[in-house]
């Protein structure tokens, strides 16, 4: 017997070599189906079944037939091979063979390949054979489904072996895979019914890959959105941002859950709810499944100003419940406020030992020695020597456009917010405030949104409180009049708790004149404001430093402490506080000084026992720095009180 190949798809081959009289016996590949048999072929078969009126034989892992006893010259067992000729396919699908008896042949090989319907065109009863990277595997007590994505889109696939056991164990994530089956309904999403599951290798799989990477990569291409202000400091940053709004719409496009972590104050509200927006519109664009925005993307809030182990530790531990429970990939982590700085690299490297992309969004003064080497992407106005004018929320505001420019009308108000709330001087402040003016919105009421989103972020502490902070934003908002209500009920309560903080601290404050002429002012929190309550010590001490920066037009610095912390404000005082806290952290021996900040607010943890020693250490450098008109803020402050 002899074995040479040749064949095309289909079952429709011949004979290698010209002229070969000896008859064909087609070798099916695994996956083969009934469209490439047909009746009077010879084909390679393999027992699996003895009964008393003959012998049931496969020919493929998808075709089975019997050959009856009256057809058999000899006995057989379960696992021999022999070669067979199709008789008959019957009406019920049934299919007869005889036992094909020449000792001389020649083997042709034939492969399966079935005309592919694109997941976006799949329709409830079509028989369809579809291609794509496997994204999640998830086990019920009944089926395995299997989520596949392919150029188009994202379907569930359900594969049934018995109640409550994997289906195609050999398959795991990001495998390609071939899957055939019937298309039905499920729960108001279209689900595919799996009859066949082939994971593609070799010279088959390079080419569904290569062919699903350039698909990802064209569908993954960021919106052209013109800016909402005209502004040339802003445009030095808008490569970055498209080059973030391609990895998470690729990070969407296949599948992968994406996790953001934000800095829990109104910028960093600003930035991250409408990046969450946008993501899951274009998340509802490409699943078939109207709940995939609730299980792929989750928003939490950070309170310190880096990524704490606490919080990654969290993160981390609800990703990989997520990979065992429902069979996803592990997120892609987002970090928006936060995240460029030194005190990020203990959770980052813990991260590392995972397969988690990480990808920042950032105005605080960076640390990229330490951090870009863990990083996929990072956006930060210091790379290009810019600084913290330019906001989280206002460069957010324009990824999300990226991602989805349908909501733009949306969002005009929102860089305004942002850059109130975070005291930005940035010379594009005063049209992105005329934008927010052509939407409803005048000076005092965007205050407001910005003291209500404060307020909200305090008492939510570790929760997204997403509906009610969307309400608040009036970003994905159903109702606007609630949402005047609202912002009204929680900036007039913000403000009641201010007052009476400031009633509680401000008489409390020390001062004194530093020699280049700045004030400096000191409290000591945990004796002299209200604890566990709003405003928070950070807050607390900015309201203190603002009412001092209004009284008297000059340079300010404020100090507001307590145990082991302290709070950072300045006005008109080139302070440096990243630079400041590297300094401390080596002078003052065993004060073990953690923190960071911008060139003008910060704040810092240090070890209880050497708060005294830190203290004056820092009033020490404070001393030192020098006055600089163009980080006054007086103007800013005046509007706010």
């Amino acid at each position: 017997m002899t074995a040479d190949n040749a064949g095309d798809s289909g079952g429709e081959s011949a004979p290698n070599s010209e002229g070969d009289s000896r008859p064909i016996v087609y070798d099916l590949a695994p996956n083969c189906t009934s469209e490439d048999i047909e009746a009077g072929a010879n084909y390679h078969a393999v027992v699996n079944g003895v009964v008393e009126y003959g012998i049931f034989v496969d020919i493929s892992d998808e075709v089975s037939g019997l050959v009856h006893e009256s057809n058999l010259d000899r006995s057989y067992e379960v696992g021999d091979r022999l070669t067979v000729t199709l008789e008959e396919v019957k009406e019920n699908g049934d299919i007869a063979f005889d036992v094909f008896r020449e000792s001389t042949y020649q083997t042709v090989v034939v492969d399966h390949e079935p005309d592919l319907t694109p997941i976006a065109g799949l329709e409830a009863g079509d028989s369809v054979h579809v291609e794509g990277q496997v994204a999640q595997i998830k086990q019920t007590g009944g089926p395995t489904l299997f989520r596949v994505a392919d150029e188009t889109g994202i379907v569930s696939a359900a594969a049934f072996r018995e109640a409550g056991v994997r289906a195609f164990p050999a398959v795991d994530l990001d495998d390609v895979v071939r899957i055939g089956g019937n298309v039905e309904s499920h729960d108001g999403s279209i689900q595919i019914e799996v009859e066949s599951l082939t994971r593609l290798d070799g010279e088959a799989e390079a080419e569904a890959r290569e062919r699903l990477d350039a698909a990802f990569e064209d569908r993954a291409a960021p919106a052209s959105v013109d800016p909402l202000v005209d502004w040339p400091a802003f445009e030095k940053l808008r490569d970055d941002l498209r080059d973030v709004a391609r990895l998470l719409r690729r990070t969407v496009l296949e599948g992968r859950p994406i996790r953001v972590r934000h800095h829990a104050d109104g910028d960093g509200m600003c930035a991250s709810v409408p990046v969450q927006l946008a993501l899951e519109h274009f998340i509802e664009s490409v699943h078939d499944d109207e709940d995939a925005p609730r299980h792929l993307i989750k928003r939490l809030p950070s309170k310190a100003p880096f990524y704490e182990m606490e919080d990654v530790t969290r993160d981390l531990n609800f990703a990989l419940e997520g990979r065992a429970r429902h069979g996803q990939r592990l997120p892609l982590l987002l970090m928006l406020d936060n995240g460029s700085t030194e005190e990020d690299v203990p959770a980052y490297e813990n991260l590392a030992h995972y397969d988690m992309p990480i990808a920042v969004v950032d105005h605080h003064h960076p640390d990229p020695d330490a951090v870009d080497d863990l990083l996929d992407a990072h956006v930060n106005p210091y790379l290009y020597d810019e600084d913290y004018r330019i906001t989280t929320g206002m460069m957010c505001v324009e990824l999300a456009r990226m991602i989805d420019p349908d909501l733009t009308d949306e969002l005009r108000h929102v860089p305004a917010v942002a850059g109130l709330a975070d005291r930005s001087k940035a010379d594009a402040m005063t049209e992105f405030i005329s934008l927010a003016e052509a939407e409803g919105y005048d000076r005092e009421r965007l205050l407001d949104v910005g003291e209500a989103l404060d307020y909200a972020a305090h008492w939510l502490r570790y929760n997204d409180g997403q509906s009610l902070v969307n309400d608040v934003l009036n970003v994905g908002c159903d109702d606007e009049a609630r949402h005047d209500e609202l912002v009204d009920f929680l900036a007039t309560r913000a403000e009641r708790d201010v007052d009476q903080q400031m009633d509680a601290a401000a008489s409390h404050l020390e001062h004194e004149r530093l020699e280049s002429g700045a004030h400096l002012y000191t409290v000591d929190l945990d004796e002299w404001a209200h604890r566990f309550t709003y405003p928070a010590p950070g807050k607390t001490t900015g309201k203190l430093h603002d009412r001092k920066v209004k009284a008297h037009g000059e340079p300010v610095i404020t100090i507001g402490y307590g145990p082991d912390f302290a709070v950072l404000r300045s006005d008109g005082v080139r302070l440096d506080i990243p630079r400041m806290v590297a300094e401390l952290n080596e002078e003052v021996v065993g004060g073990g000084v953690s923190g960071g900040g911008h060139l003008v607010v910060g704040s810092i943890k240090f070890v209880k026992g050497m708060r005294e020693a830190v203290i004056d250490s820092l009033v020490e450098k404070m001393a030192d720095a020098e006055l600089d008109e163009e980080l006054s803020s007086q103007a800013v402050v005046d509007t706010e009180l």
